[in-house]
């Protein structure tokens, strides 16, 4: 079940002032709590969490996140396939994939896949976040 985040723990700021929205869908409870916390604290608005692709898609299409954090391993389901799902349908959201597993094990497929690309768990930060971000919109 999609979860709500934080839901009496926002606080109104000019619109140029908005902290990024981010959806964190992986199956390991500690780490979207830790993550959460973490990119709370560098400014990014947690507003929801997800541990499956179906939840993760029902979340995305009602919390309209700015960006959704998806770890490659979901359980028996691909982070892969969840990045095209979302590229793809009315759900959309921009995805960066997160893994333990380094960059390198999974290049080919982050090259070919809908995400905007990889950081590291290890990594993950509001800074990689954006920056990820930054280098779509210039690409564009």
């Amino acid at each position: 079940m999609c979860e709500q985040a934080l839901a009496g723990h926002t606080e109104v700021l000019p619109s140029e002032q908005q902290p990024l929205r981010c959806v964190i869908v992986d199956d390991n409870p500690a780490f979207v709590h830790t993550a959460a916390r973490f990119l709370r604290q560098q400014g990014i608005n947690i507003v929801g969490a997800a541990s499956t692709i179906p939840e993760a898609l029902s979340c995305v299409e009602r919390l309209k996140p700015d960006v959704t954090v998806v770890d490659i391993h979901l359980g028996d389901e691909s982070g892969f396939d969840l990045a095209n799902q979302l590229a793809d349908g009315r759900a959309a959201s921009p995805v960066i994939l997160t893994s333990t597993h380094a960059e390198t094990e999974f290049a080919d497929m982050i090259a070919v896949s809908a995400a905007l690309g990889f950081v590291s768990k290890v990594d993950l930060s509001a800074d990689s976040v954006r920056c990820l971000l930054d280098a779509a919109i210039d690409a564009d």
